[in-house]
């Protein structure tokens, strides 16, 4: 995979991601653990998903089905075959928890700072699931529609060869 390009692992190259962390837990609001529960996920690894998100236009159930999928974005977290991957709630989680602080687009934007010093220009939105296309407006009108309807061609389009076709 290294020799076809792998984009995050590039990124895992060019920046070191510990970077983040203290900004993160900043604008974490985190417990100390003292009323027990599962611990966190690492708040790097958390923000590293955001990152695979971002590049890729992913919402938090497809993050987490190509986590699972994908040995490229588990190489990038750092995660193994056997390691647990976040659920989607918990991607949503994360970020909510980001939110009140801002700390999204000023991470995001450090982020793309760091790779542009690095000589490299971050684009978002390369991997296309299913491509959207609008479809052209309907403009017939009513009087129109009910001649179609009745299997009539309208007394206007008798002129026009492009309307005929349609």
């Amino acid at each position: 995979m290294s020799d076809l390009g792998d984009q995050l692992e590039t990124f895992s190259r060019l920046i070191d991601f510990e970077v983040f962390r203290a900004e993160l837990e900043t604008a974490l609001s985190r417990s100390d653990g003292a009323k027990g529960g599962h611990p966190p996920y690492d708040s790097v690894l958390m923000f590293k998903i955001l990152i695979i998100q971002t590049i890729n236009n992913l919402n938090d159930e497809r993050a987490e089905f190509l986590i699972n999928d994908r040995h490229s974005f588990m190489r990038f977290l750092g995660l193994g075959l056997n390691d647990r991957v976040p659920y989607a709630r918990t991607i949503w989680l994360f970020r909510e928890q980001l939110t009140p602080a801002n700390a999204i687009d000023a991470l995001l934007g450090r982020f793309d700072q760091l790779l542009k010093d690095a000589g490299y220009l971050a684009m978002s939105g390369q991997l296309v699931d299913a491509s959207v296309i609008s479809a052209p407006k309907q403009r017939d009108t009513k009087e129109e529609k009910v001649a179609i309807r009745s299997g009539r061609v309208p007394e206007d389009w008798k002129d026009m060869p492009a309307k005929l076709r349609q």
